[in-house]
């Protein structure tokens, strides 16, 4: 291939490109609004998605220091507790992700998230007057808690 063939190739697909992009930006011009209503109705469930991020965050916290504790041969009884704060963040993982897109399906999950976050609710209260990192997620289960009954009814 020479430099002329070369350089034919290039401002070919130069041109290409450029057209690409127009016909891209006047379409996106037609639907921008369309996009921006959907991000609206998105944000709808803006505080649930918080409050089940939170309870994740909170919920490692707690299981980090329960862990730390069990190495240092403390605190065994804690194991309960452990098994219901990873059930609560699997819960919450999973509804954060199904607020975030709106999902059919999201109310039912809301109901088992409300379970589950008393479940962990519950056993994170027995340490919580010990441990900062027990009662924090305590109190972030009662957050989910209340944002999941919002949703159900």
């Amino acid at each position: 291939m020479n430099r002329r063939e070369m350089l034919k190739g290039t401002v070919g697909g130069m041109m290409l490109a450029a057209a690409g992009n127009s016909v891209f930006a006047a379409d996106h011009a037609g639907h921008s609004a369309a996009h921006q209503h959907m991000g609206m109705s998105m944000n709808q469930y803006q505080s649930l998605i918080g409050a089940a991020a939170d309870c994740v965050k909170k919920g490692h916290a707690c299981l980090s220091h329960g862990i730390h504790l069990w190495s240092e041969g403390e605190n065994k009884g804690m194991a309960i507790c452990a098994m219901r704060v990873n059930e609560m963040i699997a819960a919450c993982e999973a509804i954060e992700q199904l607020a975030s897109y709106n999902s059919a399906h999201l109310v039912k999950m809301a109901k088992v998230v409300m379970d589950i976050c008393q479940d962990c609710e519950k056993e994170c209260r027995k340490f919580e007057k010990e441990h900062v990192q027990c009662r924090e997620a305590a109190d972030s289960c009662d957050a989910c808690f209340k944002e999941c009954k919002k949703i159900t009814g």
